[in-house]
């Protein structure tokens, strides 16, 4: 129901024009809020994140190569070049294979001593605890560098990441 105070009646026109005040006061609160919550939001830690990269794989006759399969009981296989290992020969052929190295290339007082590394590859489904159980092994025999042998996608130039 309208109602008209003065005029004559022949001028009256229905409003058409739409009250836009409480949608610019509802969108003013809706920014106000969207302000003070992204900062609160949006926690991060600043850090430099290392940059991808493809090196390839350099072969030393000195250099392990472990490969990881598992078992469909669910146990893990470790195999030292082509020779299965359990945890145990695997942690004694590596302080082994370090106190030859290091002998050869005249012990712990050379200057320019290069430990050999451990090349790790593991199948896609194999559980982390064998790949874990592995590393850890040959980081207590006292390998410093323990690296992963990895398949690049097809079709990416791996050189340029």
């Amino acid at each position: 129901m309208a109602m008209s105070v003065g005029g004559d009646a022949t001028d009256e026109k229905p409003m058409s024009d739409i009250n836009t005040t409480p949608l610019v006061d509802v969108m003013l609160v809706l920014l106000i809020i969207f302000l003070i919550a992204v900062p609160v939001v949006v926690q991060t830690v600043k850090l430099k994140l290392p940059s991808v990269r493809f090196d390839p794989t350099t072969t030393k006759p000195e250099n392990v190569s472990l490969s990881i399969n598992a078992a469909s009981d669910g146990t893990c296989q470790v195999y030292w070049g082509l020779t299965k290992v359990t945890h145990q020969e695997l942690l004694d052929r590596a302080v082994a294979k370090l106190k030859t190295e290091i002998e050869r290339q005249g012990g712990v007082g050379n200057p320019d001593l290069e430990l050999p590394e451990a090349h790790v590859r593991a199948d896609v489904n194999v559980p982390w605890r064998c790949v874990a159980g592995a590393i850890y092994n040959m980081q207590m025999a006292g390998f410093a560098k323990v690296g992963f042998i990895s398949e690049p996608p097809p079709g990416e130039d791996a050189t340029r990441l």
